[in-house]
């Protein structure tokens, strides 16, 4: 016995075993016998749940209090589907949502509109917004607002910067696989 057919006669046998295990699992059939000694057909065993304790509790009261109703007091669409469009709605509790889509100077969908409602403790809250070929951007008294420039540039990235303003210009790149400018 050569090793290369040792090893085939291994793989093949643990093939086998493979199937063997990874093949479903049927029920287990009780086979009984009659009083004649031969095989009636096979009773598959049954499963019987425990019995169920039911309890019996007054009628539950059907009327639920989801908090005061809400009217509204606004609501139209127009264009819904197409980049020109405009949306609004207004209820009773102070929410507010407005919204209008238009056509971009590059033939993009742009939108831009606004939502208001109340906080808690009373103070309207407000947003406007655009979203456009520069991105979306929200703007409200509400939202954080970082600083212009939080911390002053250090010199020596100035003059990276500098250096590579001037290597633009003279119609040079940055070659990233070869690690100069080229």
């Amino acid at each position: 016995l050569t090793l290369w057919s040792a090893m085939k006669t291994i793989i093949a046998f643990s093939c086998l075993l493979a199937l063997a295990v990874g093949s479903p699992q049927f029920p287990q059939f009780n086979v009984r016998r009659n009083q004649q000694g031969f095989r009636s057909r096979p009773v598959q065993q049954t499963f019987r749940p425990a019995p169920v304790q039911t309890f019996v509790s007054e009628p539950i009261n059907q009327q639920h209090n989801f908090g005061p109703i809400v009217n509204i007091l606004r609501s139209d669409s127009q264009g819904e589907g197409t980049p020109n469009f405009s949306y609004g709605f207004e209820s009773d509790d102070g929410i507010s949502v407005n919204s209008r889509g238009f056509q971009g100077s590059a033939g993009q969908a742009n939108m831009e509109g606004s939502y208001r409602f109340t906080l808690p403790d009373g103070t309207i809250a407000e947003v406007r917004w655009v979203a456009d070929e520069q991105g979306f951007r929200a703007e409200s008294p509400l939202l954080p607002v970082a600083p212009l420039n939080p911390h002053p540039i250090p010199v020596h990235a100035l003059e990276q910067i500098r250096f590579a303003e001037e290597q633009r210009a003279r119609g040079l790149v940055w070659d990233e696989y070869q690690g100069r400018w080229a």
